[in-house]
């Protein structure tokens, strides 16, 4: 089982709905490890280089606006195919098609607020944590739910 690492945000409305809890433990109790975490409010540059992908599309400059509209929280989780599994658990972009259960299926009504942020393949995880983390900022420890 290839244990990696996955980077998720809680957006402003996760944050403002008061949601930071109950995201952070799903995450651990799903058995991942919290490996870096912090709240910030997120610069116009970062929100950028974040959603570079995006620039040029329609929603790009109001999501970068959304994004930056109010604090976030920023993790690096790790575990077992953490990418994938993170995914699952976020579920689709849309709120109104995420599967019930999942968090924006329980919390998110539309694909422009949709609670949270996670990198979508384990090639990407690395450039947007970097964004946000310096590699001394990961702490290592023995995690007791851990399943690896």
């Amino acid at each position: 089982m290839s244990v990696e690492l996955e980077f998720v945000m809680i957006k402003p409305d996760g944050v403002k709905r008061g949601l930071i809890g109950e995201i952070i433990s799903r995450i651990e109790r799903k058995g991942l490890k919290i490996k870096a975490l912090k709240m910030i409010k997120m610069s116009k540059e970062m929100a950028e280089e974040l959603y570079a992908e995006h620039k040029g599309k329609p929603f790009f400059n109001d999501l970068v606006e959304y994004v930056t509209s109010g604090p976030v929280v920023v993790m690096i989780v790790e575990g077992p195919k953490a990418v994938q599994v993170v995914r699952k658990m976020i579920g689709a972009t849309d709120g109104a098609e995420a599967e019930p259960g999942s968090i924006r299926g329980d919390f998110a009504l539309s694909k422009a607020r949709n609670i949270v942020h996670a990198t979508d393949s384990p090639e990407k995880v690395e450039k947007e944590a970097s964004i946000f983390f310096k590699l001394d900022e990961l702490v290592d420890y023995d995690y007791l739910h851990a399943i690896y």
